[in-house]
């Protein structure tokens, strides 16, 4: 498994193939990722610790252990852990690209572009 340190926590590749990738992904307190979105692959998140702040086109909702959220290409997304302890997602990447340059970021709190 390949593990990757981040500004706002970390994930670990737990799968990756020519249909898709999983992640486990960890977004530390008080951090969150880019509003971002992709044009070549649509994301499935499911909650697995904790609580956190999804924001999918401009509208921003709380999602808490066990729950799922759909992200199709092209939808504008974030995840923000606004609570004390760590948030564990598990993320599924389908589509036709995987890699990390097919992120548009739309606002970035650590300034990549």
């Amino acid at each position: 498994m390949y593990t990757e340190e981040r500004p706002w926590g970390m994930f670990e590749n737990l799968l990756e193939a020519e249909y898709c990738k999983v992640k486990r992904i960890t977004v530390y307190p008080g951090q969150r990722l880019s509003y971002q979105y992709h044009f070549k692959r649509s994301e499935v998140w499911t909650i697995v610790k904790g609580s956190a702040l999804i924001t999918l086109e401009g509208v921003l909702t709380r999602y808490k252990t066990g729950d799922t959220v759909i992200i199709p290409a092209g939808m504008k997304h974030r995840i923000e852990n606004d609570t004390e302890n760590p948030v564990v997602f598990v993320e599924v990447q389908h589509g036709e690209y995987f890699g990390e340059d097919d992120i548009v970021r739309i606002s970035d709190d650590y300034d990549r572009s």
